[in-house]
C-alpha cells in the first residue's frame, strides 16, 4: 500500500511530462512555419498568387538557372514530375511551365503540393502568378493531369544567386478533405441549411 502511494506522484509527473512533450511536438509545425515566414528562411514561398507584373523590366543582361524537382512522398500513389527540369530565365521575365501527375491508384485521390525554393534567401524573389500549389488537386484513378505554373524572378535578385531550385512535395489529403466535407455538411444540417 505504501509503495502505491509513493509511486502515484511519480506516475502523475511522467504522465504530465508525456502530455507536455506531445503538445510541444504538435506545436512545432505551426511554430516552424511562423519562424520561417518571419525570418525568411528555408525557402518557404508565398501561398498567395503574385500580381502579374506591369511595367516590370526584363534584365536581359543576366540569366538565372531555375531547376525543377518533384519529391515522391512514399504514401502518395501518384507519379509526379516536372515537364522540364531546367530553364534559363532572365529576371523579370514571366515564365510558364508545368508538372505532370498520374494517379496510379484505383480510387480518386486529392493531392496538395508544398513548394520550397533554395537557396532560402532567393525564395522572396521567386513570385508565382499561378500555381497548382494554391489549390487542392483531385485526380481520378488512372488519370493524368497537367499542373500549371506561371512565375517570374524579381530583377533585384542578389547577384550572387545564379541558380534557384523549386521543389514540390505532393501529399495525399483525401482523408482530411473528406473529414472537412463531413464537418461542413454537419454544420449546415445543424444550422438548418440544406445542401
Amino acid at each position: 500500500m505504501e509503495a502505491k502511494k509513493s509511486n502515484r506522484p511519480l506516475t502523475l509527473k511522467l504522465v504530465g511530462a508525456t502530455l507536455a512533450m506531445f503538445g510541444f511536438g504538435y506545436a512545432l509545425v505551426p511554430l516552424y512555419d511562423v519562424m520561417c515566414e518571419a525570418l525568411g528562411i528555408n525557402g518557404k514561398t508565398s501561398n498567395q498568387a503574385a500580381e502579374q507584373p506591369s511595367g516590370l523590366t526584363v534584365d536581359k543582361s543576366r540569366t538565372v538557372r531555375v531547376e525543377f524537382i518533384a519529391h515522391q512522398n512514399a504514401s502518395m500513389p501518384w507519379e509526379f514530375k516536372p515537364e522540364t527540369t531546367v530553364l534559363d530565365v532572365h529576371p523579370g521575365e514571366v515564365i510558364e511551365t508545368a508538372y505532370r501527375a498520374f494517379n496510379r491508384s484505383d480510387k480518386t485521390i486529392i493531392g496538395q503540393a508544398v513548394p520550397s525554393v533554395s537557396p532560402g534567401m532567393g525564395a522572396s524573389y521567386f513570385n508565382k502568378i499561378e500555381c497548382f500549389c494554391f489549390n487542392r488537386q483531385p485526380l481520378d484513378s488512372q488519370q493524368t493531369a497537367e499542373l500549371g505554373l506561371i512565375f517570374y524572378i524579381e530583377p533585384d535578385l542578389p547577384k550572387e544567386i545564379h541558380t534557384l531550385t523549386l521543389s514540390y512535395t505532393l501529399y495525399d489529403i483525401t482523408s482530411k478533405e473528406s473529414a472537412d466535407i463531413k464537418v461542413a455538411k454537419a454544420t449546415e444540417r445543424a444550422q438548418g441549411v440544406t445542401p
